[in-house]
């Protein structure tokens, strides 16, 4: 028996209201020792999904660890997208097991979460276990994060994704939850940021709409 075609999204695409994003330790002293993306490129992909989470008004948790004893602040960039947002500080390496932050989690009350943060191999990997361990999906942002070393970094991605998380990447998920150009309320926005923050296919777009007048859709 054949099967139909029909235009609609899978299941597993995500939508603005359908997740949880957690921006977990984009601060100073981590990314002094990131070595696995840099410096420049860490902060405008966290720069990016931040942007596009606070525009698509994606539930998003940001979270520190021990931001004023020895990390430092998170990244400006974040704190823009965000200028009222609560920074839960932790202890804990593994987010996953701060009593605040599963509080917040709770309260939410999404079952599809989405990471980006740092370190790749230890404060992405805690969580990603955990939440599938407890039946959550999940979802990371691997060029939102970095580690101490493109090896580390690997090896936390291949375990997560041995355990069932589902990798993306920052523009994919700015895109995503536009998703389509007849969306006209979000148009501007989408293309805002990724002229902003979006590379050479930021640069395609300024370029098309002020040599021709481009749009699309």
């Amino acid at each position: 028996m054949s099967t139909l075609a029909t235009p609609t999204a899978g299941s597993q695409l995500l939508t603005p209201r359908d997740h949880t994003l957690i921006m977990i330790d984009h601060q100073s002293q981590m990314a002094f020792a990131t070595h696995s993306i840099d410096a420049v490129t860490l902060r405008n992909n966290a720069a990016l999904v931040a942007h596009a989470a606070a525009g698509f008004d994606v539930t998003t948790i940001v979270t520190s660890v021990a931001e004023k004893s020895f990390s430092g602040p998170v990244f400006d960039e974040i704190k823009a997208a965000f200028p009222r947002a609560e920074v839960t500080d932790r202890t804990s390496m593994n987010t996953w097991e701060d009593a605040n932050v599963i509080a917040r989690v709770n309260a939410i009350g999404k079952k599809r979460l989405v990471l980006a943060g740092l370190w790749t191999s230890v404060c992405i990997v805690g969580p990603a276990l955990s939440a599938l361990d407890q039946g959550f999906e999940v979802y990371v942002i691997t060029d939102a994060c970095g580690d101490v070393s493109a090896e580390a970094h690997n090896r936390g991605i291949e375990r997560m994704l041995q355990a069932g998380a589902r990798p993306m990447t920052s523009l994919q998920y700015l895109l995503e939850l536009q998703r389509d150009w007849a969306r006209s309320d979000s148009y501007e926005l989408t293309t805002g940021i990724a002229k902003k923050f979006g590379g050479a296919y930021g640069l395609g777009i300024i370029y098309a709409q002020t040599m021709f007048g481009a749009h699309e859709g």
